[in-house]
């Protein structure tokens, strides 16, 4: 761990709320919880619950609980992060519902391969929070590097915090401007 992995920025996300729990919200919640991070899981499939908590057996507890809302997973995060279809109208739907439960200090974060991190932003009340997480091609749990995307309103300290978050969890982080055309925010001019 580096010094920048373990200073004030690190500390800056405690606890994780993991939305979704199939294959690939399990493997990332494990990541957490051995890297020292409380997660909170959260699924709207009862199954992928009782999936998870027969995966992780004695593992629950104090650092990880699951949920049966998205306003309770949310509800302490400092950090969101889902793990819906990669498709703009569930991202849409589960950044909204994350930005109005989530207390203001929650950064959102999604893996995403194809959408834009500023047209998702910009349908919420915290664009400084919001960033996209892509890896080349292999499960976030087991990706090396990680790309984080963020679009121009991010802030500095909300890149401070992930790039310290996912140093933490062991991964080389490159960090890259929203490289996808926006689809929402394309035709809108900012009053003068």
């Amino acid at each position: 761990m580096t010094a920048e992995s373990s200073g004030p920025a690190a500390r800056g996300i405690a606890t994780v709320a993991v939305i979704g729990a199939g294959r690939a919200g399990r493997s990332f919640t494990m990541l957490c919880v051995d890297a020292g991070f409380r997660v909170i899981l959260e699924d709207v499939m009862p199954a992928n619950l009782r999936r998870a908590q027969e995966d992780f057996g004695e593992r629950w507890g104090a650092s990880l609980s699951c949920a049966l809302t998205v306003e309770d997973a949310v509800r302490e995060a400092d950090l969101a992060i889902d793990f819906v279809p990669d498709e703009l109208e569930s991202k849409l739907e589960i950044f909204s519902m994350i930005d109005r439960m989530a207390p203001p200090k929650t950064i959102l974060c999604t893996p995403s391969d194809a959408l834009s991190i500023t047209d998702l932003a910009s349908c919420t009340y915290r664009p400084d929070r919001c960033v996209a997480v892509r890896t080349d091609g292999t499960d976030l749990a087991a990706a090396q590097r990680v790309r984080l995307l963020h679009g121009a309103g991010t802030s500095a300290e909300t890149l401070r915090r992930m790039e310290a978050f996912w140093a933490r969890l062991g991964k080389q982080v490159l960090m890259e401007n929203d490289p996808d055309e926006p689809m929402l925010v394309k035709n809108f001019v900012p009053a003068r």
